[in-house]
């Protein structure tokens, strides 16, 4: 039997697995997801084939590996998941992690890089933490498996020297890589490739301003096929604000909100060390610190519910808008779309009817009846802008990080199959779309699968 691709997404509090064939396509043959991990009770989500499932658990999962153990267990003990029934159907395991660092391509996990990792974690405590911790497992206890990582800086390893230096000492900045990275690289892979074939244009020649949407937030200005600039840095916390995420401001306010900014957060634990000002700027900001909530959809509606909504609203529009006119001129005005992706912006008429009104003076249009529509469930890319079509489309893309490209960055490790698309879905850690507005679906009946007890060991995974 021909043997599948396991892709890994993990956050503090969410992880989700999907195994896919090596068709031509690739064919999702199972998403299971489990949010909640560190606010119990967890909820899994798990789709295969036509079955859709979601249940709260009775299972404690203190950990990011807990869930992913979990997940296994409920894959491999599906009775109607043949083409997965054990670790032996499983080729390579692809691992989304969010900072790489310098690495230009995907690396297969080996001593060595797995020792460059674990020095990047300081630089995203948040994000790679819980990332590493399933690959160290995973090639501990599934050492014929091969792990590649795929990260979301490698994209904008093409921005130029003065764009991604900042002016601190730089013998400094260089011992420690403080420079900007960028990230949310996958999905934009995926968008460019996407929206360069939906405009019958090559790669190379295509220039964007592409927006990544959800709880987390960035935007990214590509020139003939390449990023030039993007609104996130060192960390995700730059740039545009989120969910729970501050977004770029004066570095010096964290230490007049608190005398306490370079101390150790509560959410520190042995092994992952947080600041209370990141803490601060990456979990108590953004527009929930504002309105109260996280969901977007309370707060992009043309009557908000309080000024505060409103002005949440407000915010976010002019930060993404002060975006796109940089941009914009940073492409010499040579332009071929604007692109809206991430749960938000796929999903947000009103939010993709303000910016652009608010840019017409770039030559951007909209349709109000397809930004209405919006995108079908099989549009990869939606065009929804107005007039001749002489100036930049408006467009949306439904992104799927899900599959990493393998070829995305040129990785040429998987002879068997060099032209797999999508593979590694947003988790909360990251933004909150795969808990909130992931293609799951919606509520559904309860079905019957394989006992979530089966014996891992007996599959192949030591225990």
């Amino acid at each position: 039997m021909p043997k599948s691709i396991l892709a890994v997404n993990a956050g503090s509090s969410s992880v989700k697995i999907t195994f896919y064939t090596f068709d031509n396509p690739p064919r999702s043959i199972v998403d299971a997801a489990i949010s909640g991990i560190t606010a119990p009770p967890s909820t899994l989500k798990y789709q295969a084939g036509g079955r859709k499932h979601k249940e709260e658990l009775k299972e404690k999962l203190g950990t990011a590996q807990d869930a992913f153990k979990y997940l296994l267990q409920r894959c491999f003990g599906d009775p109607e998941l043949s083409e997965v029934a054990s670790a032996d159907d499983v080729e390579y395991i692809c691992h989304r992690v969010v900072h790489g660092g310098d690495y230009r391509d995907a690396v297969e996990i080996n001593d060595d890089t797995l020792g460059h990792l674990k020095g990047l974690e300081d630089l995203a405590p948040l994000h790679n933490f819980s990332a590493l911790e399933i690959v160290r497992l995973c090639k501990a206890e599934l050492p014929k498996v091969k792990s590649i990582t795929f990260f979301d800086s490698s994209f904008h390893q093409t921005i130029p020297e003065a764009v991604r230096t900042y002016p601190i000492n730089q013998e400094i900045a260089k011992a420690n890589g403080l420079r900007k990275y960028g990230f949310h690289g996958i999905s934009y892979s995926f968008i460019l490739r996407s929206v360069a074939q939906f405009l019958n244009k090559p790669v190379e020649k295509t220039n964007l301003i592409v927006m990544h949407i959800g709880s987390g937030a960035s935007i990214c200005a590509i020139k003939d096929g390449k990023s030039v600039d993007t609104s996130m840095g060192l960390t995700p916390l730059a740039g545009l604000p989120g969910a729970t995420r501050s977004g770029s401001i004066d570095p010096s306010l964290v230490f007049h909100y608190t005398n306490e900014a370079g101390k150790l957060s509560p959410a520190s634990t042995s092994e992952m060390h947080i600041s209370t000002a990141e803490d601060i700027l990456n979990k108590q900001s953004g527009w929930k610190a504002l309105t109260g909530t996280t969901d977007f959809a309370q707060i992009a509606v043309p009557n908000p519910p309080s000024e505060a909504h409103k002005l949440a609203f407000d915010i976010f529009v002019d930060r993404i808008q002060g975006y796109i006119g940089s941009y914009y001129v940073k492409l010499n005005g040579e332009l071929d779309g604007v692109v809206f992706a991430g749960g938000i912006g796929e999903k947000s008429a009103l939010l993709r009817r303000t910016l652009v009104d608010k840019c017409q003076c770039l030559g951007l249009a909209i349709d109000d009846v397809a930004n209405d529509k919006g995108p079908g469930d099989e549009e990869t890319v939606k065009d929804i802008s107005k007039g001749s079509g002489k100036g930049p489309r408006v467009l949306i893309c439904q992104t799927n990080e899900q599959v990493v490209g393998f070829d995305s960055f040129g990785w040429k490790a998987l002879p068997r199959f060099p032209k797999l698309f999508d593979c590694l879905q947003d988790t909360e850690e990251w933004t909150i779309d795969a808990i909130e507005g992931d293609r799951l679906g919606t509520e559904v009946s309860t079905v019957v699968l394989g006992p979530g007890s089966a014996d891992l060991q007996a599959s192949g995974f030591r225990q």
